[in-house]
C-alpha cells in the first residue's frame, strides 16, 4: 500500500496531466493551422426608392390646434377738446356702434371784424362748437368716467365698450402659411367638448412679427386697445423669436377667424380649425418628399438616368397644391415618368423616415 502511494499514483497523475497538454498543444498549434474553405460573401443589391408620377386629388386642408379668445375691448376716447356738455347712457347699458355716449363743448375764436371809421376799435366773439363723440363698437358700455363739466383733451380715454364676442386662433408654421397661400375665405371649427362643429365664415392670417404691435397696443399699460378690422391678411414667413411650436415648425404666424353670432363658446375652450385652400382634381402629383421645394417651383430627380448608374439628372417642375403629403406638378414632368423617391442628401424627418443605400437615412427635402 505504500508502494502505490509514494510510486504507481503519482505516476498516473503525471500521465493524466501529459495527455492533457499534449491535446493542448494540438488543438492551439496543429489543428488551429488548417486552412479553412472561404465562405460565400452574402450577396444584396440595394435599390434606391422611386416612384412614378401619377395622377390624384390634391385636397389643400390644414388643421390647426387653435384656442378660444375674448375680444378686446375697445376703449372711448374723446374726438374734441373741450368740457363735457351732456352725458348720452350710463355706464352698464349696451350700445350699438355710433350710438352717442357723451357731448363736448368746444370755445373757438371768431375772426376780428374791421371797424368801418376810423380809429374804430374792432372786436372778436367767441364761437361754441358742439361734438357728439360716439361709440366705435357695439358691445356693453363697461366703464363711463366722463362728468359733466370736465375738461377732456383730444384722444382722452374715458370709457371702454366690451364688444362680448370671441375669437378662435391658433399658430401656423412656415410650412402652413405657404399652404395657405390662396387666402383661405372660411374655416370649420371644431371645439373640445363644446357644440357640434361650426364654419366660421372670415379667416385672418398674420404674420407674427406684424402682431408683436398689436399685442402691444392691446395688452400694454399705455391705453386701451383698438379692435383690428376683420378680413385683412398679411403673409410673411418670418420666425418670431420664442415662437410656439407646432407640428414640428416654429411659430411664424397665427390664423384666426371671428366666432359667429349665436355659437355657445367660452375663453381658454380648445378647437381645431380645419381650414381648406383648394382642389385640384385628377392631376399630375409626385410625393413631397421627392421635390426639393413644394412652392411654385421645385426640382425633382429622374431615376432613369439613375438606374443606368450615372448620377441622377435634375429637372425642374412646376408646383400647384400640395396636401402635405403629396404636391401636384403643373409642369415638367409628364405621368408615368419616375423619380427618386428621396431627394439626395436630405435630412430624414422622424415621422417619415426611411433608408438609402449604406443604411443613409433619406426624408422629404426642406421647402
Amino acid at each position: 500500500m505504500g508502494v502505490f502511494r509514494r510510486v504507481i499514483l503519482p505516476v498516473a497523475w503525471l500521465l493524466v496531466f501529459a495527455v492533457i497538454a499534449v491535446a493542448l498543444v494540438k488543438i492551439a498549434f496543429v489543428d488551429g493551422l488548417k486552412p479553412q474553405g472561404a465562405e460565400p460573401a452574402p450577396m444584396a443589391r440595394v435599390e434606391t426608392p422611386v416612384v412614378p408620377a401619377a395622377r390624384a386629388t390634391v385636397t389643400n386642408t390644414v388643421q390647426i390646434k387653435a384656442t378660444v379668445q375674448s375680444d378686446p375691448v375697445v376703449g372711448v376716447r374723446s374726438t374734441a377738446a373741450g368740457t363735457v356738455v351732456h352725458l348720452y347712457v350710463e355706464p352698464g347699458v349696451a350700445v350699438a356702434k355710433g350710438d352717442q355716449l357723451f357731448q363736448v363743448k368746444s370755445e373757438r375764436t371768431k375772426p376780428a371784424s374791421t371797424g368801418t371809421t376810423p380809429g374804430e376799435k374792432t372786436t372778436s366773439e367767441p364761437v361754441y362748437v358742439y361734438t357728439d363723440v360716439l361709440a366705435l363698437a357695439a358691445g356693453k358700455l363697461n366703464e363711463l368716467t366722463a362728468l359733466l363739466d370736465q375738461q377732456l383733451s383730444v384722444g382722452e380715454v374715458v370709457g371702454k365698450v366690451d364688444p362680448g364676442t370671441f375669437t378662435v386662433s391658433g399658430p401656423v408654421n412656415a410650412a402652413q402659411q405657404y399652404r395657405l397661400l390662396a387666402k383661405p375665405g372660411s374655416a370649420q371649427i371644431s371645439l373640445v367638448g363644446g357644440p357640434a362643429p361650426f364654419a366660421c365664415p372670415a379667416v385672418t392670417l398674420k404674420n407674427n412679427a406684424n402682431d408683436a404691435g398689436a399685442t402691444a397696443g392691446a395688452n400694454g399699460t399705455g391705453g386701451v386697445g383698438m379692435a383690428a378690422p376683420a378680413g385683412a391678411l398679411a403673409l410673411a414667413a418670418v420666425p418670431a423669436p420664442g415662437g410656439e411650436t407646432q407640428n414640428g415648425g416654429v411659430s411664424t404666424g397665427t390664423l384666426s377667424c371671428p366666432v359667429p353670432a349665436g355659437a355657445e363658446v367660452f375663453a381658454g375652450l380648445g378647437a381645431t380649425m380645419t381650414v381648406s385652400a383648394g382642389e385640384a382634381k385628377d392631376v399630375v402629383t409626385v410625393p413631397l418628399s421627392s421635390v426639393k421645394g413644394s412652392v411654385k417651383e421645385g426640382i425633382v430627380w429622374m431615376a432613369s438616368v439613375a438606374a443606368e448608374g450615372k448620377a441622377p439628372e435634375q429637372r425642374t417642375v412646376k408646383l400647384g397644391l400640395n396636401d402635405g403629403s403629396k404636391v401636384e406638378v403643373v409642369s415638367g414632368l409628364a405621368e408615368g415618368e419616375r423619380v427618386l423617391e428621396f431627394v439626395p442628401g436630405a435630412p430624414a424627418v422622424p415621422s417619415q423616415q426611411g433608408y438609402g443605400p449604406g443604411g443613409v437615412p433619406y426624408g422629404p427635402a426642406g421647402g
